[in-house]
């Protein structure tokens, strides 16, 4: 009877256990993909830390193109970013309009580019805009991850629902069950 018994609780946890183990990697799947930092060239530099390093730059006395072609020598032009401000500053220096020198950037540069602009075409000091650009975008970051770790809550719902009910039923309900059984039985 002991044998029936364990063969009765034992295959339903194997089951369970099967379940929780693919809604499990199915779920550090999703979680690695909110978070991808690297490319298939390297790491990929925040957004925020390219304008800080762009202001450093030109605080430090680097006019824009100067100041885009260190950066983007430090990032290595292997990488879509570093490559980018390489061929802005290589075009600005040429002498292309704004617009024609950042065509080609990655979507993620526009935001440096936008902050660089009035400093381009008017000679204003971009300290204040690449600062301000630079907190915009850290909020911005901060908002995505508020807002993914809330969607991740949600979805470690079920795994852990999937986990904890089957173990609850099991441990919890099966025992008294088995045990009214026998005593009804016998």
């Amino acid at each position: 009877m002991t044998g029936v018994v364990t063969a009765a609780v034992l295959a339903p946890s194997m089951v369970v256990a099967l379940l929780a183990g693919a809604s499990g990697r199915q779920a550090s799947r999703r979680v690695r993909a909110l978070g991808v930092t690297r490319t298939a060239q390297g790491p990929r530099v925040p957004v925020p830390v390219l304008l800080e390093l762009v202001g450093a730059a030109i605080r430090a006395g680097a006019g824009v193109p100067r100041a885009l072609a260190a950066v983007g020598g430090a990032l290595g032009v292997s990488t879509a970013d570093g490559a980018a401000l390489a061929r802005a500053a290589d075009a600005l220096v040429l002498g292309s309009p704004w617009d024609e020198a950042w065509a080609g950037a990655p979507p993620r540069l526009e935001v440096l580019a936008a902050a660089l602009r009035p400093t381009w075409e008017a000679g204003a000091s971009p300290a204040e805009a690449l600062r301000v650009a630079a907190e915009q975008s850290r909020q911005a970051a901060a908002a995505r991850a508020r807002t993914a770790a809330g969607r991740l809550g949600v979805h470690l719902v079920l795994p852990l629902g999937a986990c904890f009910l089957p173990a609850f039923v099991l441990v919890g309900l099966v025992p008294v069950l088995v045990a009214l059984g026998i005593g009804l039985v016998g």
